[in-house]
């Protein structure tokens, strides 16, 4: 089924009174761009979040938070960033230098910063991954799901705009081979009389010939809309395919969007070129919604 690759999957574990809580945003993105924000004592675990991310998910970008709650009887321990604290500090002296109210605000950045992660952390004493692991994987597991359920339903969704517009595309190319098969005709009719009027009794026949059949190869526009008929065709199967199709129906498009544009270039008739000037529209709304697909 089409997927699209944008959504949100959030998950809440507890397990020997350990709390992990998983979000997932994922947005539009070529390939698969996992952005991890996870406390520095989870590092250990990060190969196995994107693993299983990529196991689930193929494109997107893909903002993970995650958070660790511990038991509370979990001994702790306090690092604090000394070198950091000290160079934020000098900073500061730099920049308040000279203000009378320089020992009352220093006090109060000082407490604010301490609080900070960048200056301070505090960390359990010890971590046992063995029984952690299987905490976090089921974890960011329900988490990566329940996003992708959301992409799911969100790209059924987007597949069924594509169909119909993809539906427009092929009428309307229907409608134009019809008209251009008319207006060969009476093209070639308009111009043998012409002809005949400013030649009267000297034109060749044949030179006629030659002279129309020139002028209707310059313009012939069947076989851009015999390729356009065989891309509407894989299109409507791209898109009930049950693999990730976005890319390929990029490509598609812009092939679909080269035939239109030759077709422009080639016809003078104002009839074809209000046919062009839709298939352009219907094409960019197209492309507007596969820039979501994944």
């Amino acid at each position: 089924m089409m997927k699209s690759m944008t959504g949100f999957g959030k998950a809440v574990l507890e397990d020997a009174g350990y709390r992990v809580t998983v979000e997932m945003k994922s947005v539009n993105n070529r390939f698969l761009d996992v952005q991890l924000r996870l406390p520095s004592i989870l590092n250990e675990f990060e190969l196995m979040i994107r693993k299983q991310i990529a196991n689930v998910l193929q494109r997107g970008r893909v903002e993970v938070m995650l958070k660790l709650d511990l038991p509370d009887n979990q001994a702790q321990e306090v690092k604090i960033h000394w070198a950091s604290l000290k160079q934020a500090m000098e900073l500061l002296n730099d920049k308040m230098r000279g203000d009378y109210r320089t020992s009352l605000s220093m006090t109060h950045l000082v407490e604010k910063l301490i609080l900070r992660p960048e200056f301070i952390e505090v960390q359990p004493a010890s971590l046992s991954a063995e029984q952690l692991a299987p905490l976090m994987s089921r974890a960011v597991l329900a988490a990566v799901t329940k996003l992708d359920q959301v992409r799911l339903q969100e790209g059924e969704a987007i597949a069924k705009v594509l169909q119909q517009n993809g539906q427009m595309v092929a009428e309307i190319c229907q409608e134009l081979a019809s008209f251009n098969t008319l207006y060969e005709k009476e093209y070639q009719a308009r111009y043998e009389k012409k002809l005949q009027e400013y030649l009267a009794a000297e034109v060749q026949q044949e030179r006629l010939l030659t002279e129309l059949a020139i002028l209707l190869e310059r313009g012939d526009i069947h076989e851009e809309l015999d390729r356009l008929a065989i891309h509407c065709q894989h299109y409507q199967e791209l898109i009930a395919t049950k693999e990730p199709v976005g890319r390929q129906l990029d490509f598609l498009l812009q092939e679909m969007n080269r035939e239109v544009n030759t077709i422009g270039s080639k016809s003078s008739a104002i009839e074809i070129k209000n046919y062009v000037i839709q298939l352009k529209t219907t094409l960019e709304k197209i492309r507007e919604q596969i820039q979501n697909i994944e």
